[in-house]
């Protein structure tokens, strides 16, 4: 899979769950769209944890009354 990013991978999710409810298809397609759908959702859920990391870690170094350091989000293979 390539290296889309979280909203490519999650439109990419969107379309395997608007296939898979359609009723006309067959079983062994229906196969590949989850084994697919489950690629980009775990895809999701690991960019999802490295943001939540990041920010916990800018709330963490964030004193009152200052203002967190920001840094550029690079996205982690998982």
């Amino acid at each position: 899979m390539s290296k889309e990013t979280f909203e490519e991978a999650l439109a990419q999710l969107e379309e395997v769950v608007a296939r898979l409810e359609d009723e006309t298809v067959g079983l062994e397609e229906a196969i590949k769209l989850f084994e697919k759908g489950v690629k980009l959702a775990r895809r999701c859920r690991t960019q999802l944890a490295a943001v939540e990391r990041r920010v916990e870690q800018l709330l963490a170094q964030a004193g009152e009354g200052e203002e967190p350091e920001t840094a550029p989000f690079t996205p982690q293979e998982g």
